[in-house]
Formats: structure tokens, sequence, C-alpha cells
């Protein structure tokens, strides 16, 4: 079957990382997968000039409005996996929610990571309850064992020896719903008391005037680094030598960057909001907190390291329970049976 499959492909975000892994399942089934950017599209017309081109036969969008909306009125059977925006943020923009609900109607099935989501998307959008299926996100974490720590932490102008450095690790793109400065005046105030803690906010530049502010805040605060995105294999090598990885987002769908720090079983301490909250298991697989001061005092103190040992391994463990590559492949078999009509 010759797919297309559309979705927000910017490089190094978890929507774009997601894409290409389903894209890649979905071709060893057999199937020809034309993976899209849905940005570089202006509108449905666009897209049935490319379905008719390439000679598509079904398809699939990551994320129900900015992919899911290209995909109306083309008379080709299409599916839907949720991205986390979709369900945390667009649904509260009246236009954006009547859109999707008419690509809903329209889709032959829709995808959810978690539990969570699937019953969010139930009480937007009851109609489409029997056709959202549940299935967790698949990962895959490959280090690059060539990369230097040393040397990456001289060009973050962090000078403490390797031995004595407690560096946690917070991944996400330059944009208010990630939220990256909530924890910017604990980590320079927690840095201010242990020298040795440093917080690294890796990744890309997507909203520009935000990221603007993030630069401002940033270079005002001891302790804290921003660090522009990094190919994908530097990246895990990078949380592979970190001491925790935090996230702070006011919304996600499932953190990809979650799920591979629980895989290189490197602790997580996650904002507790649903979506996290639907990932990690308080003090078994990772911590959640409320405050941004909470993350120092929960049991990850540079005091006691050792502390944050059981959690890591517990993390993989956890990680291993929800994700594998096995259940991305289920995922990748369900979208061309319901878009084959089975």
């Amino acid at each position: 079957m010759r797919l297309l499959f559309l979705a927000v492909l910017r490089p190094h975000t978890g929507n774009a990382v997601t894409a290409q892994r389903v894209r890649d399942h979905l071709e060893a089934a057999g199937h020809v997968c034309l993976l899209k950017d849905a940005c570089d599209f202006d509108g449905p017309s666009e897209i049935a000039v490319l379905i008719q081109a390439e000679a598509v036969e079904a398809a699939v969008a990551l994320h129900l409005y900015r992919a899911g909306r290209l995909l109306q009125g083309h008379r080709i059977p299409f599916g839907i996996i949720f991205g986390g925006t979709d369900l945390n943020e667009d649904v509260n923009r009246g236009e954006k929610n009547q859109v999707m609900a008419k690509v809903l109607e329209e889709a032959r099935f829709a995808v959810a990571f978690t539990e969570s989501m699937k019953e969010m998307a139930c009480l937007q959008w009851p109609h489409a309850k029997g056709k959202i299926y549940v299935q967790s996100q698949g990962i895959a974490t490959a280090p690059n064992t060539a990369f230097n720590w040393e040397a990456f932490l001289q060009r973050a102008d962090i000078k403490q020896s390797t031995d004595n450095l407690h560096v946690f690790l917070l991944i996400c793109g330059l944009r208010q719903v990630k939220d990256p400065l909530y924890l910017v005046d604990a980590f320079a105030e927690w840095h201010q008391e242990e020298p040795t803690v440093y917080m690294l906010i890796v990744g890309p530049e997507v909203d520009p005037v935000f990221t603007r502010e993030v630069k401002a805040k940033v270079k005002r605060a001891t302790g804290v680094r921003l660090i522009p995105e990094m190919p994908q294999d530097d990246l895990h090598a990078v949380v592979q030598k970190c001491f925790a990885l935090v996230n702070s987002s006011v919304s996600e769908g499932m953190s990809a960057a979650i799920l591979e720090a629980m895989d290189l079983e490197v602790p997580v301490l996650a904002r507790n909001i649903p979506g996290n909250a639907a990932v990690v298991t308080h003090e078994v697989t990772g911590l959640l907190f409320s405050d941004p001061q909470v993350p120092r005092f929960q049991g990850c103190a540079p005091r006691c390291p050792s502390a944050c040992e059981p959690l890591g391994t517990a993390c993989r463990r956890g990680a291993v329970a929800c994700v594998s590559q096995l259940r991305q492949e289920l995922l990748s078999n369900c979208c061309s049976q319901r878009c084959d009509g089975g």
C-alpha cells in the first residue's frame, strides 16, 4: 500500500522522531510510506495534487489539527495519531476544535498514546469514541559512543570536575507550552548553594519571541545554560551522562525525552501533569512535582546521589513495561489494517 504520512517535521523534535519511527515500521511491514512535513502545505488542495501524483492509497496524520485537517475530503481512508498539543491546547480554541471534530468524523481510526489522552478525546468528541485506540509510543536509544562529554561541558562554560558534577537536563523546544523557565530561578538558587548543580536546557528555537525571553532569563541565571538543538545520538549521550532528566511542560502527550531517559536508566523528575503522570509512577519510576522548588528536596540531592540509583533502574523497567519496539510495530499494523478497512 502507498501511504502518505503527514507530520510536523522540525528536526530533533518529539514529533519528528515519532514520525520517523512509525514510518520505519510501516515500511518494514511492506508499505511504501511518503513522510511529508505538514508545514510545507498551505491547504488540502495541495495535498490533493500530491495524492494524485504519487498514487496515494491511504494516509496517516500525526497531530489532529496541524496535519489531520489537510487530509479532509480526498476520498482516501486515513487515520490520526494524537500529538499532545491538539488535545491539551487546540481543543480550547473554538475554531480549531470544530475543525478537529470534522477530521475525526472522516477518519477511519485515531490513536492515543495514553488512556488519559483517549479519555480527553472522548470527552471532547463523544461521537468518535468507538474509533479511538490506545497504543503507547515506541522508543529506541542509541547514544553516540564517541561523544566527548568533557568538551561538551567546556563549550557550555561548565568548569566543574566531571567527578563531582550534577547536571539536570531539560529537553524541549523553546515554546511556552514546554515552560522551560519554570525551574530556572529554583536551579539558580540551588547552584548558589551547591556549585556542582547545573541545569541545561537543550532544544530548538521554536517560538522566536519566547526564545528571546528565555535567552534573557538564562543569561541572568547562574548555573543555568541554554544549548542549541543536537543530533539525536549526541543528545542520548548527554542524557546518559546527566544526573537526572527534568520535564516542566504545562502539557504533554507522551514525552519521548522522558521515555528515552527511562530507557537509559537515568532518573526522571517531571512536572505533575496528566501526560507525565501517565508515564511516571511517583517514587517508583520517577518523581513528580508541582512546585519548582521541589526537585531539590525530592531525593535527588547531590549530597545523596546514591538515592537516585534505584530510581534509574526502576525507570528502565517502567520504560520497558510502558513502551517497546514491538508495540510500535502493533501501532503501525493498526494503521495499515484500519486504512485497508479491516
